[in-house]
């Protein structure tokens, strides 16, 4: 392990980087939230998925909430089958790494080019994309719960209870969701990180600067006039 460290330093230490500016910009994400929730993308989606379980459920939707919830089931599904045939995919690259290491290095000006090396990346890989199916699965789970739980009369004694119950459900499946594209975003340095450790780090700051802007609220026609 120790000759493993030393001969591929600069992989892990950009792997390393790369891990921790997104775990920076996470952070920054949530202290931008903490601090003023209108400019946050999720808390814009957090408001909206409140107000439409409260319309849907004392307005008896009943036809646009099954709807509205199948489409979501449907997405969640279809990330998590894509997922699973990206995981078969790693899988299959995993046991070519004496072919195709040297290969995919060719570019790479940096990094130590061996097989072992090959196969550490196709792991974290790995582990990326089975949390992806990880969390679009839990989140298939909470909107098939949902799809249930919406639909229940509402006790007048109970309403609010009802719907905050609902209303946590909806946040829950979202942010599994979220978790979801997020390590689907993150395949993409790892992806480049087989040419090398540069193609990583580039990948990662490029990735980063999307991720900005996609967290973003979107500002109304006054701000963008103003």
């Amino acid at each position: 392990m120790p000759d493993f460290i030393a001969t591929h330093a600069t992989d892990l230490l950009s792997f390393a980087l790369s891990a921790a500016a997104i775990l920076v910009y996470q952070l920054y994400l949530r202290w931008r939230t903490r601090s003023d929730p209108a400019s946050s993308a999720q808390d814009v989606m957090l408001a909206a998925r409140e107000a439409w379980v409260a319309s849907a459920m004392r307005e008896r939707r009943d036809i646009l909430a099954v709807q509205t919830l199948r489409n979501s089931t449907m997405s969640a599904s279809f990330m998590a089958s894509t997922a699973v045939l990206l995981i078969i995919g790693v899988l299959t690259l995993s046991a070519q790494g004496d072919k195709l290491s040297g290969t995919w290095h060719s570019l790479n000006f940096l990094g130590h080019v061996s097989a072992e090396m090959w196969l550490f990346k196709l792991l974290m890989m790995l582990f990326d994309l089975l949390l992806v199916f990880f969390a679009f699965s839990m989140s298939v789970r909470l909107f098939h719960h949902i799809g249930y739980s919406i639909n229940v009369p509402l006790d007048r004694e109970a309403e609010r209870i009802q719907i905050g119950h609902v209303v946590a459900q909806m946040n829950r499946a979202g942010v599994f969701y979220r978790i979801g594209m997020r390590a689907y975003y993150f395949t993409v340095p790892l992806l480049f990180w087989l040419f090398g450790p540069l193609f990583l780090l580039g990948a990662t700051a490029l990735l980063i600067f999307f991720l900005y802007h996609l967290d973003r609220a979107p500002r109304s026609d006054a701000d963008l006039m103003g």
